[in-house]
């Protein structure tokens, strides 16, 4: 049974920091591209950060050079550390796992809140 469990998130003030976590288990974790999306109230889902398997990174223009994924295949875990945040990145962060003919996985969500 595939498990994604996130972690970390809460509230910051503007300008603040935080790093959330996802612990990815039932599955062989280096395999798959891995990635962080949100969903803010009233919006469609959308993509913040990823890494694909043996590939590089990619981020929303919204947040480069605030905002760094990473990922341990030993920890089978996925980060995104979050510097500098705003108001508009409140939302429900998900990790979500996939690989093509391996499955498409997301986590439960945990919220970020940015109070403007």
């Amino acid at each position: 049974q595939v498990q994604l469990v996130e972690s970390g998130g809460g509230l910051v003030q503007p300008g603040g920091s935080l790093r959330l976590s996802c612990a990815a288990s039932g599955i062989i974790f280096s395999f798959y591209d891995v990635g962080w999306y949100r969903q803010a109230p009233g919006k469609q889902r959308e993509l913040v950060a990823r890494i694909p398997n043996g590939g590089s990174t990619n981020y929303a223009d919204s947040v480069k050079d605030r905002f760094t994924i990473s990922r341990d295949n030993a920890k089978n875990t996925l980060y995104l550390q979050m510097n500098s945040l705003k108001p508009e990145d409140t939302a429900v962060y998900y990790c979500n796992v996939a690989k093509h003919l391996l499955g498409n996985y997301w986590g439960q969500g945990t919220q970020v809140t940015v109070p403007s």
